[in-house]
């Protein structure tokens, strides 16, 4: 791992683990503002998922602020840690759009001064999860999955051509070598008879 990997994970993960914390201890401040966001999706999440997911999903707004928050501190430090690095930074920034949409609502208040201020926070919070889409497809300049399944057959057709040409040149060689032995045997047998 890279310094700059090993300083930026660390880094971009603290708020989320910072504030999934206080989320998890104390969602009471953050309810008002989530729960138009919470009464809109919910139902939506709940008919689109399966039963058994959609079942298990908690219909308190509160709840959904400390799951939300929980899953900020699980991926802030798998993402700091390394450890699950990619999924962390998934999670993170999955768990930061309801985020961004019940806190920076930008676009439903009235006041100039409040407007640029939740704007501003609205386009950090995209910026932290441009981030977060950085880290979640980082392969620390190892060769991710696709390209190796990519390459693995670019790979195998190269080397099936290569193993054509050369099964078609032997067997020409082969073919080459019986003839030469067939008019050797021929010539020698040639030679032996008596009429000659």
């Amino acid at each position: 791992m890279t310094v700059v990997r090993a300083l930026a994970r660390p880094l971009l993960s603290t708020i989320f683990i910072v504030q999934g914390a206080k989320s998890v201890r104390s969602p009471e401040p953050f309810v008002a503002k989530a729960q138009p966001v919470t009464d809109r999706f919910v139902p939506l999440i709940k008919r689109a998922t399966p039963a058994q997911i959609g079942d298990r999903l908690p219909d308190s707004t509160e709840n959904l602020i400390r799951l939300n928050g929980a899953a900020q501190v699980l991926g802030g430090l798998a993402l700091a840690t390394g450890r699950g690095r990619r999924l962390g930074a998934v999670v993170l920034a999955a768990s930061l759009v309801p985020t961004t949409l019940a806190g920076h609502s930008f676009w439903q208040e009235t006041d100039k001064t409040a407007k640029g201020a939740q704007k501003i926070q609205f386009m950090k919070n995209l910026g932290l999860m441009g981030g977060l889409l950085l880290a979640a497809v980082d392969t620390e300049g190892k060769p991710g999955v696709a390209w190796r399944a990519s390459h693995g057959a670019k790979a195998a057709k190269r080397e099936t051509k290569r193993a054509g040409r050369l099964a078609k040149r032997e067997t020409k060689q082969f073919a080459r070598t019986a003839r030469r032995e067939a008019n050797l045997a021929a010539h020698a047998a040639k030679a032996e008879l008596p009429f000659g």
